[in-house]
């Protein structure tokens, strides 16, 4: 506008000037004397007359031009205004022109859709009044060094709505300046970016946070005890101590109720140690005392997986202060939780690592509070323990355990050895109990050595498959090679973790057709308290496996408190009596009674009975006295190889023949 402006004042100036010209040369020829001249004279005037009259003309037409030129640049001004304004009233993004004092020249339409404000609310204040108060001095630099060096930087502030929240917008700013260099104005283009901010929160969150407890996850953890270990090498008087929590038989009822039910526990559970690690429930602090344990709490809660808890302890006086919050915890753990309108009562092996200078990375403090809890689950789970070095050593051991193992299976280290299971009224072989060996480098290996861990690790199950099959092949070899009435047997121990297999009757099925052994030939081993202990999961597989024609055995009878009335209701077809009574059966007046009753309870149930661990004539002959049908034990072989069998039977087949010829 202001050059049409100067070049409207030029033209009119011009015409002006023109136009007194025209008149002064006009007005001259009125002069007096004018009539003096002479004819020639006067035409010469006539032409000069003409001659101005065509430089009026022709000025009328410049003129005219120059109008129309200003009317067509009037136009696209008008047209560009237009434009900026629709452009700008649109426009998602907030525009703004502030002049060099912080005024407000011009607010877009945005603001009231993004903000609340009218443009008039906004010329009635300043250009920071809806700034938060922490972000202002920021937009202050930002603009003072936008005038300065003529160029704005992206900037992320908060700008209060009308309705009291706060938005987060990024901003834009450019500098206009006047013709003598400095700025007078700025154009400031904001954009509301909270929901972009809150996803990227919510991402950040994620990623460091459980999704179903919303506790801080591993990553967070140990980033949190990387900070704490930190600060111990920088004072020594710091001290702090992680919690490594694992709820004990979790998985039983998480496979009962289901993992909806489960996952409510889990919940749950997060709560109740988050109350459990606050106010007053939280540890003595080295600081002064403002009563019993009633102290400010610093902890960090995070969920690892699973039903795996973990705790930072900070600032503590030593490892005692420790092991009184794991008791704490403990206890509120064991006040029955309310799931699906049921008690569930439910406990806790807690492990704990003490900071220490040995200590280099926060893997490493996670890593033997895990350890020290695996300590307390195998010492009887509910209980805490504290980490030692003793504990490293026998975890580096078992992990190498593991590893051996998983190699072994794959190089066929496994063998099968068997126990000969012996009539007492007889004398002759009745069956075989097969049983697994580690054949190693450096010799054979007990399975007390490697069993329990093979199956807490899963491995039990692939290797129980292939003695199954093994031994059901040797078993219809042997029965080819030493025929007798009744037939060879053969035992087969079921774990726990193969009796929780929904596919255990299938894969015995299996096994059994591939072969060609007669399931009733094959006696199935399951201890007492995986027989006897949920009587309807027990009953329902039990019966599945009993359909496959199978003999099944409560191994280990007497050691679990069995209910009597239960054990009228399964199908079992023999009770074997634990070793630990028939070792001292001859020598502890109350062993030989239970083994007593256990015969005549058996009895009065249809079943037979197999005592286990016999080792000399003196059990065999007390074991008589009782009408024990069967045993086996160290008396008549140890557990040998099929070559030693093999030899045992013919052996056995001789001492027949001759029994029968004499």
């Amino acid at each position: 506008m202001q050059q049409v402006e100067i070049r409207e004042w030029w033209l009119w100036g011009f015409a002006v000037t023109v136009t007194l010209g025209l008149t002064a040369g006009i007005v001259s020829l009125t002069f007096p004397g004018n009539h003096l001249l002479q004819n020639s004279e006067w035409l010469d005037l006539k032409e000069w007359v003409r001659g101005l009259a065509c430089l009026v003309l022709l000025f009328d037409i410049y003129t005219v031009y120059q109008h129309l030129q200003l009317q067509r640049i009037r136009r696209e001004l008008t047209e560009r205004n237009q434009l900026f304004e629709i452009i700008t009233e649109n426009a998602a993004d907030m525009i703004a022109v502030i002049d060099s004092s912080g005024n407000r020249l011009y607010n877009s339409s945005a603001y009231l859709k993004v903000l609340g404000y009218s443009p008039e609310e906004l010329k009635l204040s300043s250009s920071v009044e809806q700034i938060h108060p922490e972000d202002q001095q920021r937009v202050l630099e930002a603009a003072d060094k936008a005038r300065i060096t003529g160029r704005g930087e992206r900037l992320e502030y908060r700008m209060r709505h009308k309705d009291g929240t706060w938005r987060v917008l990024e901003s834009v700013a450019t500098a206009i300046q006047n013709e003598e260099g400095p700025t007078e104005r700025l154009v400031i283009v904001n954009r509301d970016i909270t929901e972009r901010k809150r996803a990227e929160e919510s991402l950040a969150h994620n990623a460091l946070h459980d999704a179903l407890t919303n506790l801080p996850n591993r990553t967070l953890f140990l980033d949190r005890v990387r900070h704490a270990l930190a600060l111990s090498q920088r004072h020594t008087g710091y001290k702090f101590a992680v919690l490594f929590i694992d709820l004990d038989e979790f998985k039983v009822f998480n496979d009962s109720l289901g993992h909806a039910a489960g996952d409510v526990l889990l919940v749950q559970i997060s709560r109740r140690l988050t109350i459990s690690i606050r106010g007053v429930d939280t540890i003595a602090r080295s600081g002064p005392m403002q009563g019993t344990n009633t102290f400010a709490s610093e902890e960090s809660l995070a969920r690892l997986g699973g039903d795996e808890f973990t705790i930072l302890l900070e600032d503590i006086r030593d490892c005692g202060d420790a092991i009184r919050v794991a008791e704490r915890i403990q206890e509120r753990l064991s006040i029955p939780f309310v799931v699906e309108g049921q008690n569930i009562v439910t406990t806790a092996s807690i492990g704990i690592a003490f900071c220490a200078a040995s200590y280099a990375n926060s893997e490493d403090l996670v890593r033997d509070a895990e350890i020290a809890m695996y300590r307390a689950k195998r010492e009887g789970k509910a209980r805490c323990q504290v980490f030692d070095n003793a504990m490293h050593t026998l975890a580096v051991k078992r992990l190498r355990l593991e590893t051996d193992l998983r190699r072994a299976l794959e190089l066929g280290e496994f063998r099968v050895h068997y126990q000969p299971i012996v009539s007492l009224h007889t004398g002759m072989i009745a069956g075989f109990e097969a049983l697994t060996r580690w054949q190693r480098p450096e010799g054979i290996l007990a399975p007390i050595e490697f069993i329990a861990v093979a199956e807490e690790i899963g491995l039990i199950i692939p290797m129980n498959r292939q003695l199954l099959r093994e031994a059901c092949q040797h078993l219809r070899s042997w029965q080819s090679e030493f025929p007798s009435c009744p037939p060879l047997t053969m035992s087969v121990n079921i774990t726990s973790r193969e009796f929780a297999q929904p596919d255990l009757a299938s894969e015995i099925g299996k096994a059994l057709e591939e072969t060609g052994v007669d399931p009733g030939c094959v006696q199935l081993e399951i201890v007492e308290r995986i027989a006897m202990g949920d009587a309807e999961k027990s009953g329902h597989v039990l019966s599945r496996l009993k359909a496959l024609g199978v003999r099944l055995s409560i191994d280990d009878f007497g050691t679990g408190y069995s209910s009597l009335s239960r054990l009228r209701r399964i199908p079992v077809d023999t009770l074997k009596i634990d070793r630990a009574f028939i070792s001292s059966i001859n020598s502890d007046p109350e062993s030989r009674e239970i083994v007593r009753i256990i015969i005549m309870l058996a009895h009065n149930l249809g079943l037979k009975v197999v005592a286990e661990g016999t080792e000399t004539q003196e059990h065999i002959n007390l074991l008589k006295q009782l009408n024990c049908e069967m045993a086996q034990g160290y008396f008549f072989s140890r557990p040998a190889d099929d070559q030693a069998m093999l030899r045992l039977l013919a052996s056995n087949r001789i001492a027949r023949a001759a029994s029968v010829g004499g």
